[in-house]
């Protein structure tokens, strides 16, 4: 009995020894970004930057917040996150809570399909040819819809969703409930951890996005935020290119400035994080096992 205590002490103190290594190994870069973003541009460039700022400076913050469209293009990200979070939990939302009936016609063909897309799509230049031809170049929209459903969201919600004891659903329907009001009454506020769960997914994934935005969106006040923080970091390389070419008196953004342009595209979606963080593992677990 004594070895058996000792057996799983053991193995508690290496998983969280484990665990406190990945921490560590996934802290250390955002440190060093910190520590780059309240340094000197002379510090940086001598190496003398570790986890610790060299020359401590406000001055890096100070030239992005008076920054009106780096403040703009904020906003627009912010904008942009929550009307993508909305739309995809909405449709997610609409196509879950009917496959969880027995009664609907055709719903395993359905899943099918759906389950079909996570496997195989058109590829990148269909896609730019379908967002083309209907119209959403430079617009919100085509930040919006090509992207409005997860299907691992989907079966996530479904399995949540098909887990409530039907009886709840029964109950309402007998006082005179319809599938509506069941929806929106009953079956919502009881999973609002998966919802909860699901809309932090939705909402990091849109907002550390800039793929989509790098071949839909020319126009610079429809910039989100990371195509822009993108044009920061790799501006230097632009930059040495045309200064090769013979380009003369082009101006070269500090390393303090791109650290703390980071920091700046950062530091909203975590602040969003540890309020939904209390439903994050009862979400996923209940969503992934029951059913």
């Amino acid at each position: 009995m004594l070895s058996r205590k000792k057996r799983i002490n053991f193995t508690d103190i290496s998983i969280i020894l484990v665990i406190t290594a990945v921490s560590i190994t996934c802290l250390i870069p955002f440190l060093y970004m910190i520590s780059l973003s309240f340094s000197s541009n002379d510090a940086i460039i001598s190496q003398k930057v570790t986890l610790w700022p060299v020359d401590f400076t406000l001055e890096t913050y100070k030239t992005i917040l008076s920054d009106v469209e780096m403040i703009y293009t904020l906003g627009y990200t912010i904008v942009l996150t929550i009307v993508y979070t909305l739309v995809c939990m909405f449709l997610t939302i609409c196509a879950a809570y009917p496959l969880t009936k027995q009664r609907l016609k055709g719903r395993s063909f359905i899943l099918t399909v759906f389950i079909f897309t996570m496997y195989f799509s058109g590829g990148l230049i269909p896609s730019y040819i379908l967002v083309k031809n209907l119209d959403l170049m430079n617009s919100m929209w085509s930040l919006i819809l090509p992207g409005a459903m997860s299907v691992f969201n989907l079966i996530i919600l479904k399995t949540f969703f098909a887990s409530l004891p039907e009886s709840l659903e029964e109950s309402a329907s007998i006082d005179g409930c319809n599938e509506f009001g069941i929806l929106v009454r009953i079956v919502l506020p009881l999973s609002l951890p998966s919802i909860a769960t699901l809309s932090l997914f939705y909402a990091v994934d849109r907002w550390n996005g800039f793929q989509d935005a790098l071949f839909y969106i020319t126009n610079k006040n429809l910039y989100p935020m990371q195509l822009k923080l993108y044009q920061i970091i790799t501006a230097n390389q632009q930059l040495d290119t045309q200064q090769g070419e013979g380009s003369v008196g082009a101006y070269i953004i500090p390393e303090s400035l791109k650290a703390a342009s980071v920091m700046f595209a950062t530091v909203p979606i975590l602040v969003v994080y540890p309020k939904l963080q209390k439903y994050f593992v009862d979400g996923v677990m209940t969503g992934a096992i029951k059913g």
